[in-house]
């Protein structure tokens, strides 16, 4: 049965037979007909489920903006690409099923197949426990929304970005991540992580992985350069 570490997932399955679904591609079948479902009906779910929780948290985050612009907002962190990018940080591609002739196409790089797994394994953990549980798994794995929106539409990734911006004139070797504090269950932990540039902090960041948690603390310091450019 596939697995994905609980740090990461922030979520315990009761019912393991759900995860596996979840991360159980339509070509598997094909080469093991009669064991189990497929992932697809449980990305249905989990689409349904994603876009109540983004919209709340977005409308919640934005009070005065009108539809259309969260609706754009919302778009911009439900599409597939990002799915897939969401995917990877939890660490779904190599625990996917997949059948011979996908595995063999490259499957477990394929953004739709990430990007439907994510999705399915969402619905998942609302079958597995609540919609409450959900929305807590879910924005876990997303961290700073707002950060998130920025990079979604940005684009880059936040700790090359703030490379790219110290480099030029600290070199290569500048900035340090640092863990400063952990807390939670094995089965839900969280890392804070502060980024130094040169001994000096320039921002700190939360998540269910240290990879996430310093993409977070990234995001958190180019917020901070852009307030205050003459903190390089």
């Amino acid at each position: 049965m596939p697995d994905a570490p609980p740090d990461r997932l922030g979520h315990a399955f009761r019912d393991p037979s759900l995860l596996a679904r979840a991360l159980t591609h339509p070509s598997w079948l094909q080469d093991h007909p009669g064991e189990g479902e497929h992932y697809q009906r449980l990305e249905f779910l989990g689409d349904a489920v994603l876009q109540l929780v983004l919209t709340e948290a977005l409308f919640q985050l934005f009070p005065g903006e009108r539809e259309g612009a969260l609706s754009t907002r919302r778009a911009a962190l439900a599409n597939g690409a990002f799915l897939a990018g969401l995917a990877r940080e939890l660490g779904l591609p190599a625990r996917l099923r997949l059948g011979q002739s996908e595995e063999a196409g490259g499957g477990r790089a394929k953004a739709t197949a990430l990007g439907d797994a994510c999705e399915a394994l969402i619905g998942a953990v609302y079958l597995d426990s609540d919609l409450a549980t959900a929305r807590r798994v879910v924005l876990g794995w997303y961290g700073d929304l707002a950060a998130r929106l920025a990079e979604a539409e940005e684009g880059g990734n936040p700790k090359g970005r703030l490379q790219e911006r110290v480099q030029p004139e600290h070199g290569n070797e500048a900035l340090r991540y640092e863990v400063v504090g952990t807390e939670g269950a094995d089965h839900a932990r969280a890392y804070e992580i502060a980024v130094r540039l040169r001994g000096r902090e320039l921002g700190r960041g939360r998540g269910p992985s240290k990879k996430l948690a310093e993409e977070a603390a990234a995001r958190a310091a180019l917020a901070t350069l852009e307030k205050s450019p003459g903190a390089v």
